[in-house]
């Protein structure tokens, strides 16, 4: 049976590890050739090792990008023209949590990190692909990560939500510049998602916490936003632009604002700092009034 993306050529960043992850496998399973851009090495590595084991590693390749970083995006994009000769499909998914804590006490440099990694990341993964799929003539797809926190108040830290909604918005308004060329471009935001940026160590406690934040009886997983981004990235999707798809479980339906409100995210207001996700990089953060 073909896949839904033989000859397909995708990138996905954040592919190491959680959503990028299960992407990367569901795409390889329905036949796509990926490029994955993460910036932990530990994890691109262990990533190939798998691959390696599972017979994919003639179609797939991992290399160390920063999103944040111009030359980095450009070079991956290049990277995968170069290696499987064209491309389809951008899942710009790489992310982190970030500054987090009362406003009045956020450092500003933990803000434009964050805002440096959800949004510049978008709009350099956006602009590179763009360039390509216009001059190939074919169209394709362009996903991008943003979350249910950037829908309304209340659902993340402030910077994470921001910079979330100016990922939807953003989106929506290259949505718009690229239908010419029949690029389409999307958004999906996830609700609670059984990722190691999620459980921070804990799958357990993290899955109990899921459970009760919406609906559904059961947490999310990265599988679900795969199949999310499987929809998104193949011809069935192919009247599909501008928009902003909830895997949540039913939060947004129940009505959301859980942030500080439940447990496992009260203690994020006694403190501040900044969440480096899965990185590689250190975690810093302080206790208010030490």
């Amino acid at each position: 049976m073909a896949g839904r993306l033989d000859g397909k050529v995708a990138i996905v960043t954040g592919g190491a590890s959680g959503m990028g992850r299960a992407t990367v496998l569901r795409y390889l399973d329905e036949g796509a050739q990926v490029l994955v851009g993460d910036l932990n090495e530990t994890n691109n590595k262990d990533l190939m090792d798998e691959l390696r084991g599972a017979g994919f590693a003639e179609r797939a390749e991992a290399m160390r990008v920063d999103v944040a970083n111009e030359d980095d995006v450009a070079q991956m994009v290049r990277r995968a023209t170069e290696r499987f000769g064209r491309l389809d499909v951008v899942f710009n998914n790489a992310g982190l949590g970030g500054a987090f804590g009362p406003i009045t006490e956020q450092d500003v440099d933990d803000w434009d990190f964050t805002f440096h990694v959800l949004v510049r990341g978008v709009f350099l993964g956006i602009k590179h692909a763009a360039r390509v799929l216009i001059e190939q003539g074919d169209g394709g797809s362009i996903i991008n990560t943003a979350s249910v926190a950037g829908l309304c108040g209340g659902n993340g830290p402030q910077a994470y939500s921001a910079a979330k909604a100016a990922v939807v918005n953003l989106s929506q308004s290259t949505a718009i510049e690229l239908a010419p060329h029949r690029i389409r471009v999307n958004a999906i935001c996830p609700g609670a998602i059984l990722t190691p940026l999620f459980h921070q160590g804990d799958p357990e406690a993290a899955t109990e916490l899921g459970a009760t934040l919406q609906p559904w009886p059961e947490v999310g997983r990265g599988e679900d936003i795969a199949g999310a981004a499987l929809f998104l990235a193949c011809d069935d999707a192919h009247f599909v632009t501008g928009h902003a798809l909830t895997v949540d479980g039913g939060i947004m339906a129940a009505g959301p604002h859980l942030y500080g409100k439940v447990a496992g995210t009260q203690a994020a207001q006694s403190m501040v700092g900044v969440n480096r996700g899965t990185t590689g990089e250190k975690h810093s953060y302080r206790r208010l009034g030490s």
